[in-house]
């Protein structure tokens, strides 16, 4: 059959993923890119029980060796390279990759990564087409190992023990979710975040993840979305440039549950921010900081937070240990990565062409 010509229901569906645990009881992980993101990640990881660093691949051999001495500070040893593909053929003990490379190279890593036989943690965004990102979860669903995508906010403690207590039904029916992520411009020593050919542009790489917790939310995809936005402070700068610093979106999802999310890079310091709203019939939630606002009364009651003030980067490299220790399956597991990711690209689809742009269309591009 076509993957192109799959319906909504089919192409979307979140597949079985059932993996054999780990039989060791050390997970032996490999590192690929050690950029400013895969830095961090890397410094999490080192603190996370039973993970041994046993290699870092990365095209700048300065950051690959840089890496190397954290590792070995934290009392490890890691292996360098300069190209992953010879990493993982060299070195068959390593049973897990995180892959931190820069966007554009996602979907063909994560499916390299996956046909070698390994388990993978990759960052999001998926991929950058409809298709590409089918093109994973396919190779996720044929391989040996499990893959958790790097959508950590549904790991960060506040908003993970709000989100469960929006799934037992602690805020009534959901009828909207509201966004904002203001904030000052991308890091202008960074070339790729500026090319949306690279990144997809900052719906993809950057508002992805609010959006991500809105489609959990809610618990399906969107229906249609229409968007507005563009570059209006930021023309040419940094040289070049050609991703947008700023856009509003409106999406409607089924049960007639709606979204509404702006995000700009001109916020001043501490006037916006971020904010996570999900709107409910018994009353709303604050996501970023698990307090809950009932209709009835006025005052927000303090959501029980287990494993509060731990990063949310750290718990997701921890579920993901834990993960591929016990086969359970990723809570941010390819088909739902693959949703929110598809989400983003419909959103820039819509800015973009200023019109209303169909989930239905999305399954056919």
């Amino acid at each position: 059959m076509d993957t192109n010509q799959l319906s909504r229901r089919s192409l979307f569906a979140a597949p079985a993923i059932v993996k054999t645990a780990q039989s060791s009881s050390t997970l032996r992980v490999a590192f690929v890119g050690v950029g400013n993101r895969g830095s961090f990640l890397l410094k999490n990881m080192l603190d996370v029980e039973g993970v041994q660093i046993v290699g870092i691949a990365d095209i700048v051999e300065e950051r690959a060796r840089a890496a190397a001495a954290a590792v070995e500070a934290k009392g490890g040893k890691a292996r360098v390279w300069t190209d992953f593909r010879k990493m993982l053929d060299q070195d068959k003990s390593i049973d897990a990759v995180v892959l931190t490379t820069p966007d554009f190279t996602h979907k063909d890593f994560d499916i390299a990564i996956l046909e070698m036989g390994k388990h993978l943690y990759a960052e999001k965004p998926l991929a950058l087409t409809a298709a590409d990102c089918r093109a994973v979860v396919t190779a996720a669903k044929q391989a040996k190992g499990i893959m958790q995508v790097g959508f950590q906010l549904r790991h960060d403690p506040k908003r993970n023990a709000a989100m469960k207590h929006i799934k037992a039904g602690g805020i009534g029916q959901v009828l909207m979710c509201h966004g904002i992520r203001h904030g000052g411009d991308l890091p202008r020593n960074i070339p790729w975040y500026f090319d949306k050919t690279k990144c997809g542009d900052i719906v993809v790489d950057q508002g992805i993840h609010i959006l991500d917790l809105f489609r959990w939310a809610v618990g399906a995809p969107p229906l249609r979305c229409y968007g507005s936005g563009g570059i209006k402070l930021f023309v040419n700068e940094p040289p070049g440039r050609t991703v947008m610093d700023h856009y509003s979106l409106i999406l409607e999802y089924p049960g007639d549950v709606k979204v509404n999310f702006s995000h700009n890079y001109f916020d001043p310091p501490g006037f916006t921010g971020i904010q996570e709203r999900v709107f409910g019939s018994e009353g709303a939630l604050d996501l970023a900081n698990a307090a809950f606002h009932p209709r009835s009364q006025r005052g927000r009651v303090e959501l029980p937070v287990p494993d509060a003030g731990k990063d949310s980067t750290f718990m997701a490299l921890s579920a993901f240990a834990e993960s591929v220790r016990t086969g359970a399956k990723p809570l941010n597991n390819p088909a739902s990565a693959m949703e929110s990711t598809v989400q983003a690209l419909m959103a820039t689809r819509s800015i973009y062409e200023k019109r209303v742009v169909t989930w239905e269309e999305m399954a056919q591009g």
